[in-house]
């Protein structure tokens, strides 16, 4: 797997915590690598970085990425070798409430992780995740490309605009010209899969509300969104950290857009109806918002740039993806216990998938 790229590697992951960054840890330990995270808070309750009992397998640091001596202290204890960047302020509608949070975490944090990562000699690979909504989302039908116009009208998707925009500056100004490290940027389109609990997602919402046999509320049944897995967009950023490691001198300094197959672009009321398929009882009804935190009804990426530079493309279609993500929260509200062998099993599985489709980064043999 990955080509083997991670095994005995000093890896940090910001934002470890999170959804996305509990389940990139959870691979990393996996493969062997040497994991730290660092990370402000629990970000929800239950949270699954808790549920996987994570902290017992890594070295886990608590701090603000908007903090940059706290930052720069784990990067000199720790040297990190690999750096995966996750650590934001996620969430939309919590921008609106507080954008000059969201602004300092996801642009200031950025520029915080690049300064540590320009000073320190250790870092080989810096993979910078950002959005699918840094992208200034005119409502097209076709895909955005990773050169369309960085952008955004509420605050949480400019702030991943402006980090795009830091970090194609600080690669271009501090990186380029030297081979000591490699760095690239990430975007993945809207992510599902069990163990996320944060609010103002449908997928959490719902599963809240049926967890205890309510009516889960949705607000825009007909907006569309690329539904993916969260391992997908995952394999993706490992590949991509594995080229950089490699040396692989095209993709250096390059962006790069990690969705799903484009008939897994579906509406937030098609994935409800498969979800309610899927769990015995569960049903939805549709409430509109209230007040003006304005959300996109249409976004969409192209990972054409992604298929033809590092041969990667999604192996789930909808129907596994739901499927895979209900099974795990069934799982929990099921009262098992051992979410952790649950959760390697489904990335075994996801890698076997993977395999079959001929993915280049899936590697052969056993698991």
């Amino acid at each position: 797997m990955f080509n083997n790229a991670y095994r005995g590697k000093r890896v940090l992951v910001t934002g470890h915590t999170g959804f996305k960054g509990a389940w990139l840890t959870l691979w990393l330990v996996k493969m062997g690598a040497e994991v730290a995270g660092f990370s402000k808070y629990l970000p929800s309750d239950p949270c699954l970085f808790d549920v996987l009992k994570l902290k017992k397998k890594i070295r886990h640091y608590q701090g603000d990425v908007v903090n940059y001596r706290q930052l720069e202290n784990v990067f000199k204890v720790f040297k990190p070798q690999v750096v995966f960047h996750l650590a934001a302020q996620p969430i939309v509608r919590t921008s609106y409430e507080g954008p000059k949070n969201t602004f300092d975490t996801n642009v200031g944090g950025t520029v915080n992780v690049l300064e540590c990562v320009r000073h320190l000699p250790s870092v080989e690979a810096v993979v910078m995740i950002t959005s699918d909504k840094c992208y200034e989302n005119i409502g097209t039908a076709r895909g955005y490309a990773e050169d369309d116009r960085m952008g955004g009208e509420d605050p949480y998707s400019a702030s991943k605009g402006c980090a795009e925009i830091v970090c194609s500056s600080y690669y271009r100004s501090f990186f380029a010209h030297q081979d000591k490290t490699r760095m690239a940027t990430a975007r993945a389109g809207n992510v599902i899969g069990g163990g996320d609990w944060a609010k103002d997602r449908i997928v959490p919402d719902c599963v809240r509300a049926w967890s205890q046999g309510k009516k889960a509320v949705i607000r825009s049944p007909q907006a569309t969104r690329p539904w993916q897995h969260v391992l997908e967009p995952l394999s993706g950023y490992l590949w991509l950290g594995a080229c950089l490691l490699q040396g692989q001198t095209k993709i250096i300094g390059e962006s790069f857009n990690f969705g799903p197959r484009q008939r897994a672009s579906k509406t937030v009321g098609q994935l409800a109806d498969l979800f309610v398929f899927l769990w015995e009882g569960a049903c939805w009804e549709h409430v509109p918002a209230v007040g003006k935190k304005k959300e996109a009804l249409l976004l969409q990426l192209s990972p054409r740039k992604t298929q033809q530079m590092l041969a990667w493309s999604a192996a789930l279609t909808f129907r596994e993806t739901v499927t895979f993500t209900a099974l795990w929260y069934r799982q929990y509200y099921a009262g098992r216990k051992n979410m952790f062998d649950l959760s390697c099993a489904q990335i075994d599985a996801y890698i076997q998938k993977a395999r079959d489709n001929g993915a280049c980064w899936a590697g052969k043999g056993d698991l």
